[in-house]
C-alpha cells in the first residue's frame, strides 16, 4: 500500500534510517519499515548519540528515527543533532519519559513527532504515515499561483445511495483527468470510506484538526493530508465509535479557508447529519451535488434538502445526481420524480455493481478501475460540467470582489448551459 511514497521523497538520499537503543523497540519497528518498503538493515542499534556520530561522516536520510532514552539531555542532544542533518529531515524521536513540557520543546526545537515507550506498532505506522506526508502533501506556497478556487460539497439524501462513490471520483478527475490541485475532504468522521477507496490509511489529520483548530495554517495542511496521486491530497478519519463527535465545526471551517489557498478545487464529502448540525460549512461551497436514488424516502428527502438550501444557502447552486439508476427497476419513475420535486434531475448515473466490485478488489476509485463503464462516463460529464462551470464563471469575476467564492454565480452561469441529462443508452 505504500509503495507509491517512494516517488515524494528526495530522490538524492536513503528515505529511511533509524537509531534504536533497545531490541525490544527494534523487533516493533522492523516489520513496519519492511511494511514501507524500505530496507530493514537501516534499522541500527545505538540511540542519538550513535546517529550523531554517525550522520556526522554520512548524508541524512529523509526521514529519521532517533531513540532518546539513554539522553542524559535531549534538548541538548537533539540540538547537536541539528547540527550535522541535512535541511528537510523529518525526525521521529522516541523516548521514555512521558512529559508534556518535554513533548512541545522537542516539537519546538523541530521534531516532528515523539513517541513514548514500549513501542506501539499503529503509532509508528501513523508517525511515519505522517513524516511521509511531509513530502508528499501540497505545500503552502502552492497557493499563492492559485488563479482560481471551486468548492462542492457532495451530499447524499439518503444513506447507500453512493455519495462518498461520487465524492472520491470527482476528485479523482478533477486531479488526474484535468491536472487541477484538489483537496477531498471526508467529514464522516466515523465511518468514512474516502482513504479505504482510494487504498490509504486515513492518519490522524483530521482528528487533531477538530481537537485542536488553532494548529491548522499551511504548515498542518502540508503534514497532515496524505496525497493519492501528484494532484490530490485527502483528509479523512476513523474515529473510534465510542468517542461522540465534539465539535462546533470552527476546525471544518478553518480546513476549507486553507484548502481556498493551497488548492484550486475542494470536494467534501458530506452527510447528512453534518448539514444540519453544521450549516456554516456550505458558507464557501459554489456546487451541492444532491445525490438520490428513485425511491420515494428520497424524493421525500431531496425535496427537504432542497428547501433547506434555499433558505441557509441560497448561493450554492444544487445539483440533483440520481446514482445507481435501474429505469426498469425503479420504485417511482424518473418523470414522478422529478414532478416530485418540481424540477429536472442534472445527471442519470446508471447501476453497475460489477463495477463497484472491480473497485474495490483492485483498491482504487470507481472511475479509474471502471474507464470505460457507462457510469463513469457520467460522472465524466459531471465533472466536465463543474470544471467548466469554475472556469466560465472565472471570466466574470470583478476586480471589486474581495473572495473569488463571493464572486461565483454558478446559479446563473448553469441556467445558460445545455440542460442534456446525461443517462445511460438504452
Amino acid at each position: 500500500m505504500n509503495a507509491p511514497w517512494k516517488s515524494g521523497l528526495p530522490g538524492n538520499r536513503d528515505p529511511f534510517a533509524a537509531y534504536i537503543c533497545d531490541d525490544a523497540a527494534l523487533d516493533v519497528l522492523r516489520p513496519i519499515v519492511i511494511e514501507m518498503g524500505w530496507q530493514p538493515e537501516k534499522c541500527n542499534k545505538g540511540g542519538l548519540r550513535n546517529a550523531v556520530q554517525s550522520l556526522s561522516v554520512s548524508a541524512s536520510p529523509a526521514i529519521l528515527l532517533v531513540d532518546l532514552s539513554e539522553s542524559g539531555d535531549p534538548l541538548n542532544d537533539i540540538n547537536a543533532l541539528a547540527e550535522v542533518c541535512e535541511p528537510g529531515t523529518v525526525v521521529i524521536a522516541i523516548g521514555q519519559v512521558n512529559d508534556v513540557r518535554l513533548y512541545r520543546d522537542l516539537l519546538a526545537s523541530g521534531i516532528h513527532d515523539y513517541l513514548l515507550k514500549p513501542l506501539n506498532a499503529q503509532a509508528v505506522h501513523d508517525a511515519l504515515n505522517g513524516a511521509l506526508a511531509v513530502f508528499t502533501a501540497p505545500k503552502a506556497g502552492d497557493g499563492d499561483a492559485v488563479k482560481r478556487h471551486i468548492s462542492t460539497a457532495v451530499v447524499g439524501t439518503r444513506g447507500g445511495v453512493g455519495a462518498s462513490t461520487l465524492a472520491t471520483s470527482l476528485a479523482w478527475l478533477f486531479s488526474e483527468n484535468h491536472g487541477s490541485p484538489t483537496a477531498l475532504l471526508d467529514l464522516d468522521v466515523h465511518f468514512g470510506t474516502g482513504a479505504l477507496a482510494l487504498d490509504l490509511e486515513p492518519g490522524r489529520g483530521l482528528t487533531d484538526a477538530i481537537d485542536n483548530p488553532s494548529r491548522i495554517d499551511g504548515l498542518f495542511i502540508e503534514r497532515a493530508m496524505i496525497r493519492a496521486n501528484d494532484n490530490l491530497s485527502i483528509l479523512s478519519a476513523e474515529a473510534p465509535i465510542s468517542q461522540p463527535l465534539m465539535t462546533d465545526g470552527a476546525a471544518f471551517v478553518q480546513l476549507e479557508e486553507e484548502f481556498r489557498q493551497a488548492f484550486e478545487m475542494t470536494v467534501i464529502d458530506l452527510p447528512r447529519n453534518m448539514l444540519i448540525n453544521f450549516p456554516h460549512l456550505l458558507a464557501d461551497v459554489n456546487l451541492v451535488l444532491l445525490t438520490c436514488e428513485l425511491t420515494l424516502a428520497s424524493a421525500r428527502d431531496t425535496i427537504r434538502i432542497l428547501s433547506w438550501l434555499k433558505t441557509n444557502a441560497a448561493h450554492a447552486h444544487p445539483m440533483i445526481v440520481a446514482n445507481k439508476a435501474q429505469p426498469n427497476m425503479a420504485e417511482i419513475s424518473k418523470s414522478d420524480f422529478e414532478a416530485s420535486i418540481e424540477r429536472k434531475i442534472d445527471f442519470m448515473v446508471p447501476y453497475d455493481i460489477k463495477a463497484a466490485s472491480n473497485a474495490a478488489k483492485l483498491g482504487q476509485v470507481f472511475v479509474e478501475a471502471n474507464k470505460s463503464s457507462k457510469a463513469t462516463a457520467a460522472i465524466k460529464q459531471i465533472a466536465e460540467r463543474v470544471m467548466g462551470a469554475s472556469e466560465e464563471d472565472l471570466a466574470a469575476v470583478t476586480e471589486e470582489k474581495k473572495s473569488l467564492l463571493g464572486g461565483f454565480d454558478l446559479k446563473g452561469l448553469l441556467a445558460k448551459k445545455d440542460k442534456t441529462v446525461a443517462e445511460p443508452a438504452e
